[in-house]
């Protein structure tokens, strides 16, 4: 039924669909594996079905000549696509996929370089470098942040330094700010500088990763 509506309805032929490797998800008895026994006897059935649809910004971009036809900003890979027969409470059986997400940048260079400089401890202050593009839009609320290298969000941060406040020299070329010795992680480890910009609302430049 679904591969039907797929050639005539346009909206679902830009729909992706993995195998079908398992068997169908519909119609169970209640804490069992055994399809319907009621008097309807319901023909088993893939109703559960993930689908899924990649809307690249070229294809917007593209219309307009930003980008080429042919270039994808974002592509999905499913890796697994099963169902999960041990679950009972439902007389449907759940079904899951899990997808590889890969995403170009849209900038190839950083807008913000940056990097430790000198011995970083928690003994002394510690100083950080770093230089922006000519056209990049800073704040006064921008900071930079000292992160583990496991970090998964923004609001991670060890501490921080806003650019402005914080700074101790500046140049054509680079500026400096520094960070208090007391917000320095005395267990050390591996780590992370992360400049975030206000108005951009992201992270805009990350430091390679280095010992405290």
């Amino acid at each position: 039924q679904l591969n039907m509506a797929k050639k005539k309805e346009a909206f679902l032929k830009e729909f992706k669909e993995g195998p079908l490797q398992f068997k169908p998800t519909y119609k169970f008895d209640l804490d069992s594996e055994v399809y319907d026994t009621s008097e309807k006897k319901r023909k088993p059935a893939w109703t559960d079905r993930i689908l899924w649809k990649v809307k690249n910004l070229c294809e917007v971009a593209s219309k307009e000549g930003e980008f080429p036809e042919e270039e994808n900003l974002i592509s999905v890979t499913l890796n697994s696509y099963v169902s999960h027969m041990n679950y009972g409470i439902s007389d449907h059986k759940p079904v899951t996929g899990t997808f590889k997400l890969e995403m170009k940048p849209l900038v190839s260079d950083p807008l913000v370089v940056l990097s430790p400089e000198g011995e970083w401890s928690a003994e002394h202050d510690v100083l950080i470098r770093y230089s922006v593009v000519s056209e990049f839009p800073s704040s006064a609320w921008d900071w930079i942040g000292l992160f583990q290298v496991t970090f998964r969000h923004v609001n991670d941060y060890i501490t921080y330094a806003w650019v402005e406040d914080d700074e101790i020299s500046s140049n054509n070329n680079s500026r400096q700010v520094y960070m208090s010795a007391s917000e320095i992680p005395k267990t050390g480890g591996e780590f992370l500088l992360c400049y975030y910009s206000n108005n951009l609302q992201s992270i805009a430049g990350i430091s390679e990763p280095f010992q405290v």
